[in-house]
């Protein structure tokens, strides 16, 4: 029976398989392949949830992969899913189709699993709770709101958010402590 690292989700044979593909990648963009079927679905839906529109997911996600492909040679291992690395990439993507745009960050909360959400919350009525999230969120700043959706809505470890995020594990924690208070208060 293989094992399973909880904190990522993959197994020591994952992730050898993974650096595997890299190396090839590496040598060659064309064997990028597999790492793009493993990872697009997971990376779009992380981009749509920023960017509401799925034209613009698309496009968004492209540019993912496009700068993935460019700079695969530049990617070190460091014993965690190569999707950490995608996950950076698609924030400063995400930051850049903004700036473009000059739009105001927004969140898709309507596919996103809000029930598992809910629990932090009390067990009022879910659909005023509903209503009254969708408020709250909207209130949070950028970074306040990733570390809610990585966490939360993505189900992903505090040393994921930190190698996403660019910050330490412990400051993934205390940061994200401090957004659920701040949307626990505005709630």
């Amino acid at each position: 029976m293989r094992s399973i690292n909880p904190i990522y989700h993959h197994s020591e044979q994952m992730l050898f398989s993974e650096l595997e593909w890299i190396n090839k990648a590496k040598e060659n963009p064309k064997h990028f392949g597999p790492l793009y079927k493993k990872y697009y679905k997971q990376i779009f839906r992380y981009v749509v949830q920023h960017v509401i529109c799925e034209e613009t997911a698309d496009d968004v996600t492209s540019q993912v992969f496009l700068k993935a492909i460019k700079n695969i040679e530049k990617y070190e291992y460091r014993g965690i899913p190569l999707s950490s690395w995608l996950y950076r990439i698609a924030k400063s993507e995400i930051n850049q189709s903004f700036r473009d745009k000059r739009r105001k960050r927004e969140i898709n909360i309507k596919n996103i699993h809000i029930a598992i959400f809910m629990e932090v919350f009390s067990d009022e009525t879910k659909i005023l709770n509903r209503k009254r999230l969708e408020e709250a969120l909207s209130q949070l700043n950028g970074l306040d709101l990733q570390l809610i959706e990585l966490r939360y809505f993505e189900d992903r470890p505090y040393r994921e958010i930190g190698e996403i995020l660019n910050i330490s594990e412990n400051n993934a924690k205390v940061k994200t402590y401090r957004a659920i208070e701040k949307l626990r208060r505005l709630f």
